[in-house]
C-alpha cells in the first residue's frame, strides 16, 4: 500500500483499484487515503460517487464509469462489497460465513445469504414456506460445489426467517459481465477511475484478470494470529489516539479488546466513540470503556448461558431482556440456550462415565488445564472437532461445563432439550409471545 500511497502521490493514477479480503476495516481505511490523494475534499461534490456492490445492477455501474466529470476533471466512483467477482465457486464459502455469523451477527448472515441468493440462481420467494425442501440433495450439490447439503435443515430454515422477518429483497442478478470486460479492455474515459471493495474474489474469473492487469489489485487477509492481530489493532489505535491527541491507559486497553476480542472493525469503532465521550480528557481509563462501550451482545449472550448454567434465575431473565432489547432474534437466543445445555448434557456423561481425574467444581483453571483438560483429550481417540462437541470447545469453555454440569441431572438436561425442541416448533407455528415463551423455561430450568 505503501508503494500505491507513493505512485498516487505522483500523480500516477490507475483507471482500477480492486481492494479486497477479510480486514473490511483496513480495507476502508485504504480506501479513504487513496481519496484523499486522488480527490482533496473540495473537490468531491461533482467529482466522487458511491455505489453499493451488493444491489447495484451492471447497467448502473457501467452508465457511471462510463460518463464524464461534469466538471471536466477527475472522477472517482466507488463501488463497496461488490459481488461481481464471485462466483459459484465462492458459494460453499459463503454458506460457511452464514453459518459462522448467524448466531452473533444476524444481520451480517442474512447479506451473505442474499449474495448466496443472487449466485446461486435461487428466489427467495421460491424458498420461503419449506419450498427449499424440494431441492434435492444432488440438485444441491450440482450448484454448490464442496456442499452435499446433509446439514441445511440446521441453518437454511433460520436464515430464511430471519430474512422474511427483517423483509429483506434479494439483490438483483449481477447482469452482463462481458460488457464491463470490453470496457477495461477499451480503456475508461480519461480523468474517471473506478475503486472496488470485495470480501471474495474468484481469480479465476476473466473479469478479475483483466482488472489486476489494467489496474492494483491489493488483498487485505485477516488476521489470524491473535499476537498479530493485537499488534495491527495497537498500530492502527495508535494513529487514531495520536491524530486525536488521546492516550489510551493499559487497564482500558485491556478492557476494551475484553469486551471486543480485539476485532480490529469492532475495536476501532469503539475506540472512535470513547475519543468523542471523553471530551477534552487526555487519558482514556477503564472507567471510561466501562461507560461508553457498555456491554455487547457477546457479553449478555454469555451473562444469560452462564445464569443458565449457575441456576440463577434472576439473572437469567435480565439478561434475556437486554438481549432482546438489544434487537436480538428470539431464534438466535434459543440456539445458545441449545447449545449450553448440551455442552452441560456432554459435561455430565463425561463426569458420569469415570473415565476422567477427580474434577470439583471448585478446581482452579490452572489446574484443570494441566491434569483434566489432556484427559479429555485422549478421550477424543479419533479426534474428532465437528462444531458442537464438547471437544471443540475452548478449554475455559469445557472447564465452565464441567463446573456446572453437577447442578443438572443426565435425565433433566435431556428433558431440557425437549423442551427447546418443542419451544423451536411454538415459534414457528403459534403466535405465543417468544419472549414469554423464553422466560417460562428459563424459571423452570432454574428451579
Amino acid at each position: 500500500m505503501e508503494k500505491i500511497f507513493a505512485n498516487l502521490k505522483k500523480g500516477i493514477i490507475a483507471p482500477c483499484y480492486l481492494l479486497y479480503g477479510e480486514e473490511e476495516y483496513l480495507i476502508n481505511e485504504n480506501l479513504n487515503k487513496i481519496l484523499d490523494i486522488i480527490l482533496p475534499d473540495g473537490s468531491r461534490d461533482f467529482s466522487l460517487f458511491y455505489l453499493d456492490g451488493e444491489n447495484t445492477d451492471m447497467d448502473s455501474l457501467m452508465e457511471n464509469i462510463l460518463t464524464p466529470s461534469l466538471l471536466g476533471d477527475r472522477k472517482v466512483v466507488v463501488v463497496q462489497n461488490t459481488t461481481i467477482f464471485q462466483s459459484r465457486e465462492n458459494l460453499a464459502k459463503l454458506i460457511q460465513k452464514i453459518r459462522g455469523s448467524i448466531d452473533a451477527q444476524p444481520a451480517k448472515a442474512a447479506k451473505y445469504f442474499l449474495t448466496f441468493l443472487k449466485i446461486a440462481g435461487f428466489s427467495l420467494e421460491d424458498l420461503l414456506n419449506a419450498g427449499w425442501r424440494k431441492i434435492t440433495d444432488d440438485e444441491w450439490s450440482k450448484i454448490v460445489k464442496g456442499d452435499a447439503g446433509e446439514e441445511r435443515e440446521k441453518w437454511l430454515p433460520r436464515i430464511l426467517e430471519i430474512c422474511s422477518d427483517s423483509e429483506l429483497i434479494a439483490a438483483t442478478g449481477a447482469g452482463n459481465a462481458e460488457r464491463l470486460e470490453e470496457i477495461f479492455k477499451d480503456g475508461l474515459p480519461a480523468g474517471n477511475c473506478l475503486i472496488l471493495t470485495a470480501e471474495d474474489v474468484d481469480k479465476r474469473k476473466k473479469l478479475y484478470k483483466i482488472i489486476s492487469e489494467a489496474g492494483v489489485v491489493h488483498y487485505f487477509g485477516e488476521v489470524k494470529n491473535e499476537t498479530v492481530r493485537k499488534e495491527t489493532l495497537q498500530k492502527q489505535a495508535q494513529q487514531l489516539l495520536e491524530g486525536c491527541g488521546k492516550k489510551l491507559s493499559p487497564a482500558a486497553w485491556i478492557a476494551l479488546g475484553r469486551k471486543t476480542g480485539f476485532d480490529l472493525r469492532r475495536s476501532m469503532l469503539e475506540l472512535e466513540k470513547l475519543i468523542s465521550y471523553v471530551g477534552d480528557k487526555t487519558i482514556i481509563d477503564k472507567d471510561d470503556v466501562e461507560d461508553a462501550v457498555g456491554k455487547t451482545k457477546e457479553e449478555e449472550i454469555f451473562a444469560l448461558t452462564n445464569a443458565l448454567s449457575e441456576k440463577n434465575q434472576l439473572a437469567a431473565l435480565d439478561a434475556l431482556k437486554n438481549i432482546l432489547d438489544q434487537g436480538t432474534h428470539h431464534l438466535i437466543i434459543l440456539s445458545m440456550l441449545v447449545r449450553e445445555i448440551r455442552l452441560l448434557l456432554q459435561a455430565r456423561i463425561l463426569v458420569d462415565s469415570g473415565k476422567l481425574p477427580k474434577f470439583t467444581p471448585g478446581m482452579e483453571y490452572g489446574w484443570f488445564q494441566k491434569i483434566i483438560y489432556p484427559a479429555i483429550g485422549e478421550l477424543n481417540a479419533a479426534g474428532v472437532k465437528r462444531e458442537g462437541l464438547i471437544f471443540s470447545q475452548h478449554p475455559f469453555v469445557v472447564y465452565n461445563a464441567l463446573r456446572n454440569c453437577g447442578r443438572f441431572t443426565y435425565p433433566r438436561l435431556v428433558k431440557f432439550l425437549d423442551e427447546l425442541l418443542e419451544l423451536d416448533r411454538a415459534f414457528k407455528s403459534s403466535a405465543s409471545s417468544p419472549q414469554l415463551l423464553l422466560e417460562m423455561f428459563l424459571i423452570k430450568a432454574c428451579s
